[in-house]
């Protein structure tokens, strides 16, 4: 609880909690999370046959083939067919085709700091969501 009250505190005395409190805060202004992803990120279990990873996020998307599906490091991307990738009905998953290898460690972001092309239909850019998973050797 302390630690909470002195984050609170070095906002405010930097200005940054004025300026937040005057924006609306609602569901259409706050940018959208990931709520959902197949494989659940930590799973050590993933099957290698498994033949595409999907990201559902908290909110309907921007699906007009925008997306950020950003490297981690080249060791831990998976083979992705980009140019397969797409939303579903629903506005708020998006799927991306891959081949996967056993006993691998994956890793990718979904959005980052400089990627941010995962965004809702208010254009407000998806938080950064790292997805990590394993296969079964």
């Amino acid at each position: 609880m302390r630690i909470a009250i002195i984050c609170i505190a070095a906002l405010l005395a930097a200005g940054i909690g004025a300026a937040q409190e005057a924006a609306e805060v609602s569901v259409r202004t706050l940018p959208p999370s990931v709520v959902k992803t197949v494989p659940a990120s930590g799973d050590t279990e993933v099957d290698p046959s498994l033949r595409e990873i999907r990201v559902t996020f908290s909110k309907d998307m921007q699906t007009d083939r925008q997306w950020s599906w950003c490297l981690h490091s080249a060791d831990s991307w998976p083979e992705m067919d980009v140019s397969g990738i797409h939303y579903l009905s629903d506005k708020r998953t998006c799927v991306a085709p891959v081949k996967l290898r056993s006993g691998r460690t994956y890793a990718l972001w979904i959005n980052t700091q400089t990627y941010t092309n995962f965004r809702d239909t208010e254009n407000n850019a998806a938080v950064p969501y790292l997805l990590v998973f394993q296969t079964r050797k």
